[in-house]
This record gives C-alpha cells, structure tokens and sequence, in this order.
C-alpha cells in the first residue's frame, strides 16, 4: 500500500548546503575541467608565450572539492603533462612550475582520500541517524481503520528528520486514536521525550478504555521522566482523537494543543473543547478531563495543527491566521483535484485523493507568511471514510 509521506519538506531536495554534506553542485564540479580548458585556449590564441603555467597548479585543489583520489590524480597528471606540451609554451619559465604542480597534485591526492573516507563515515551515520529517527517517527498509512490520513512533518533543526513535534494514528480494540503535540524544547534534545510518549501512547493504545485514561497515561510517562531529568518543568502539550467504529463521531481531548479544525461546508471551525493543562505537570485526573463528542457527516476532515503552525508570524509581529486562511486553501486544492481527477484516478486508488495537497498548500502559504519558520512544524488531515463492504 502506498505511504503517506509525513517527513520534513525541505525547500529543494536537501536543506544541507554542500559545505556541510550535501553533494556539491555541478559547477563546483566543472571548476577543474573549465579551468584546464580556459589555460589551454588561452595559451593557443596568444601570439606571444602566457606565464600562467602555474594556475595548472589550482586544478587539483579544486579537484579535491568533488571528484575522487583517482579522478584527482587524473586531472592533476593532465596538468603536469600540459606544462610539457610544446604548442602551449607553459614551460617557459623553467621547471619551477612543473615540480609545484606535481607537489600540490600529489598533496591534493592524498586530501581527496582523506576526504573521501570522512564523507563515507559522515554518510554511514547519517543513513544510521536517519533510521533511528524514522523508528521514532515512522512514515503512516494511508488508511488507519476507517480514517484516512495524510501529513506533513518538518523538523526545526537543519539535517534532522525528528524534533520536538510528535503525532500517530493507531487502531486498537476501542477504535482508531491519534495523537498529536509538541514537547518542551526542539531538536535532537526533545528526541528522547518524543520517544517516550509515542511509546505510552502506542500502549495506551491497547489497554486504556477510554481518551481521558490515555492523556492521564502520557501525563503519568513526563511526570516520571521529569523526575529523573534535569528539566524540572518537563511538559507537552497535546490533542488526542478517538474515532468510532463507524467513523460517525470522534471524541477528542485537548491538552495545551491549538483545537482540531473541522472542514465542513467550504467552512473551516473550530471545535469547541474544554482544553486541559499540557502533559507532564501531574494533573491529568481521568475523572476530571472533559472529553468533546462530535458528529460526523460524510465529507467531514479534521485539521490537526502544531504550535510551529499557528504560532509564526509575519515581519509585523502578527500570527499566522489559519482558521482564516485553511477554508479557502482546501476550497483550492478541491478543484485542482476535479480539474486532474481522471489522469489521477488510478494512481490515487480512489482513495485520499481530496486531501493529499493541503497540508503542502498550508505549508507553502506559511511560508510566504513567515519565510523564517524557526519551529517543528506538523499537519495531518483526518477523513473519516468507513470501508465500504463488498
């Protein structure tokens, strides 16, 4: 079954630059033959001899930047055997430049293996960080019981796949529930807190009969880990969904999170709950957590968003107004949808189709919003949609 991606957007392909591990662009590749090319052209169409003998000497540096030992050794021999070719007249000044080319290749050799071997070690941990994160953070289905799903997920640190953020879709034997807040903190730092209550919530999961006994669960999970952190104010805040059998009503809790909005109508509103204090702070009672019911007609979806989300702001100071912006932004993506819906229709599987851009339409909006979004930022839509029986 095709996966939803929910991992961090980046604006192009890698948020690294290539001075900090991303593989170099092609002109930084083309700097050593360009040069090689620009010495001999030079030198052919002068009518008297070019002392540039010695840029022959910046080509294997330059080489060191993106090519290989061997490649390396390669173009630094091409440049030792040009100083001696007589049509180009490189040579003229004596052996002086022929013996520092051949130095600095052979010391650009030896930089480029050195390199070579920290990039590969460099890869191996990053193929190692970025697997222990998606085991935090996995990608979800497309369909969790009778709810479809899709997200976005973006981490505020550079080169992380996990931060402070953390969310989940489960189906257990009391219906589909989900899970999603922000811990204290972001970044690598609030990776072990994410951990721990992705892990009580997957277990509460199984055994809490009820939504308030599963935020009382994840209550319980920070108040022990605080206790053993140097953090004493160790919290989260969170929004929890339990959604029926039949997918006709889902119940929801509330603890510090923005509320659910529900797109309805070409309307987006907010559900009115009885928001609960952040997890972590010892005072999720069972008893005393109001749970909110609402009823679901088909066509419903459930916007889910993070503080990174409506806490941005513009250069004014002002927040970034999604209540006011989503409605129109679904109503978009809705009719690009009719527009490509019979090219897309095998490819979509008739199912998620509706949904699958908003969280990317949201995102690109937030960021002509606020262009220096600093925060974890998460988005999943829920639609409810009941299998149908054949």
């Amino acid at each position: 079954m095709r996966k939803v991606s929910v991992l961090p957007p980046r604006r192009g392909e890698d948020r690294r630059s290539w001075l900090s591990g991303a593989p170099p662009p092609r002109w930084v590749r083309m700097l050593p033959p360009v040069l090689l090319v620009v010495i001999c052209a030079a030198t052919l169409v002068s009518h008297d001899p070019l002392d540039v003998g010695f840029l022959l000497g910046a080509v294997p540096p330059l080489a060191v930047l993106s090519y290989s030992p061997l490649a390396t050794a390669l173009l630094g021999g091409v440049g030792v055997v040009l100083l001696k070719v007589p049509a180009f007249q490189l040579d003229s000044p004596g052996e002086t430049d022929l013996l520092t080319v051949a130095f600095v290749a052979a010391l650009s050799v030896f930089v480029s293996f050195v390199r070579s071997r920290r990039d590969a070690q460099l890869d191996l941990e990053r193929t190692v960080a970025e697997a222990a994160q998606r085991a935090v953070v996995p990608p979800l289905p497309e369909r969790v019981g009778a709810v479809r799903l899709t997200g976005l997920y973006r981490a505020a640190q550079r080169g992380t796949l996990v931060g402070g953020d953390f969310f989940d879709v489960r189906n257990g034997p009391f219906g589909v529930r989900v899970v999603t807040g922000d811990v204290q903190g972001h970044g690598l730092s609030a990776v072990s807190t994410v951990a721990s209550l992705l892990g009580a919530f997957r277990e509460a999961v199984l055994d809490q009969p009820d939504l308030a006994s599963v935020a009382g669960r994840l209550d319980r999970r920070l108040v022990v880990d605080a206790a053993d952190a140097r953090h004493t104010e160790l919290f989260a805040t969170a929004a929890l969904l339990e959604f029926s059998a039949d997918a006709l009503e889902v119940r929801v809790v509330v603890c510090g999170n923005p509320p659910p909005l529900l797109l309805r109508d070409g309307g987006a509103t907010e559900l009115e709950v009885s928001p609960w204090t952040p997890l972590g702070l010892g005072l999720a009672d069972a008893g005393a957590i109001e749970t909110r019911t609402v009823a679901l007609r088909p066509g419903d979806r459930l916007f889910l968003a993070s503080d990174g989300v409506v806490e941005a702001r513009d250069g004014s100071g002002a927040f970034y107004p999604l209540a006011g912006r989503l409605a129109a932004l679904a109503a978009g993506e809705d009719g690009a949808d009719e527009q490509d819906g019979e090219d897309g229709a095998d490819e979509q599987d008739g199912e998620g189709g509706e949904s699958a851009g908003l969280p990317e339409r949201v995102w690109a909006d937030l960021v002509r919003f606020c262009p220096d979004v600093e925060d974890d930022v998460t988005m999943l839509v829920l639609s409810p949609s009941p299998p149908t029986a054949h």
